[in-house]
């Protein structure tokens, strides 16, 4: 059996929304999967009655009485609210209640906790936030997205082995490419870390590092994983997103009136909506730990709870323990 803790309460829309992901959720997983819905027990009856519940034997409530919001400083709010649904979340997969965890919550919050009360790998210094960005040939995992602002080489080195693993683990890609992203092609261009990590990946016999990749290759299909640090990560990831919405916004307007070109349209929409990806896992720590932005609707919390069970399965905590045990992170 597969046990998925849900943050209830997390989200801008909670816990409406993460309470109708779950139940949508339950209609795809097999029977093999049980979903365990935290945060205050009176709030998430409430939102349940508003839906015709098919799967109750699948999923339990587990109250957690404190919410963590959005505004609050992340470490201090896991060390003072000891019942917030983030924390009982956690903990209920730490001992071993649970085997993953998914949050549309503070994410700063969700990455402390997590580090806090699951630990990090030997090598790991801090988890990384990895998203799946759509290409017009394969999908590419870009990490990290936003947990780490600055990064050494050190760190940038273990999200490549982080990237490459799950690469292989959850995307299914044998032998993943990985790419640094910098500012040119050539070895001596970036920052000092960047280079410094560009000579350690190439070194490394355990990646199939490609070399430098710059911005106008993320999307192009080249790579499997790219590796930056947080903050460009961020602003690349909030970039394709508004850039992805400006598409859709035009292809509408254009297409308006043509229905021959709507199901073009309506695939469009999943490949470009980030909600068909649903949650970035957090990588580096010792357990699954999926985060959802904060407006995601019901369709992106389902899929990050899809993710969370693909992670589950497929044994991802094991494998990134055996390639991380190596040494080379």
């Amino acid at each position: 059996m597969v046990r998925i803790a849900l943050d209830a309460m997390g989200g801008d829309f909670a816990p409406s929304v993460p309470v109708l992901g779950a139940l949508e959720a339950l209609n795809d997983l097999p029977e093999s999967c049980e979903l365990i819905l935290v945060g205050r027990e009176e709030a998430i009856e409430a939102a349940l009655a508003k839906h015709e519940v098919v799967h109750r034997n699948r999923f339990r409530i587990v109250d957690a009485p404190e919410t963590i919001e959005m505004n609050e400083k992340p470490l201090a709010a896991v060390r003072g609210k000891r019942t917030s649904s983030i924390r009982i979340g956690l903990e209920l997969q730490k001992n071993g209640q649970a085997d993953a965890f998914v949050s549309a919550g503070n994410t700063g919050a969700t990455m402390a906790a997590s580090t806090l009360l699951l630990g990090l790998y030997p090598g790991i210094k801090r988890p990384a936030i990895a998203t799946v960005f759509p290409t017009a040939t394969r999908p590419v995992l870009v990490l990290d997205v936003g947990a780490n602002i600055g990064c050494g080489q050190r760190e940038l080195h273990g999200f490549a082995h982080l990237g490459a693993v799950f690469s292989r683990v959850v995307l299914g890609k044998d032998d993943p490419a990985i790419g640094l992203l910098n500012i040119g092609e050539e070895e001596e261009k970036g920052g000092q870390d960047v280079r410094e990590a560009f000579e350690t990946l190439t070194e490394d016999p355990g990646l199939r590092f490609i070399g430098n990749v710059e911005g106008n290759q993320i999307l192009s299909g080249e790579c499997d994983v790219i590796v930056c640090d947080g903050f460009v990560g961020n602003v690349v990831l909030k970039f394709a997103e508004s850039v992805a919405r400006m598409c859709l916004k035009v292809l509408e307007r254009e297409l308006s009136g043509y229905s021959s070109d709507q199901a073009v349209l309506s695939r469009l929409k999943e490949v470009l909506d980030h909600a068909e990806t649903g949650g970035a896992p957090l990588l580096g720590v010792r357990g699954v730990s999926v985060v959802c932005h904060g407006r995601s609707s019901a369709s992106a919390v389902k899929n990050a709870i899809n993710v969370a069970v693909q992670s589950v399965e497929r044994r991802l905590t094991e494998f990134v323990g055996k390639e991380l045990a190596r040494g080379v992170a």
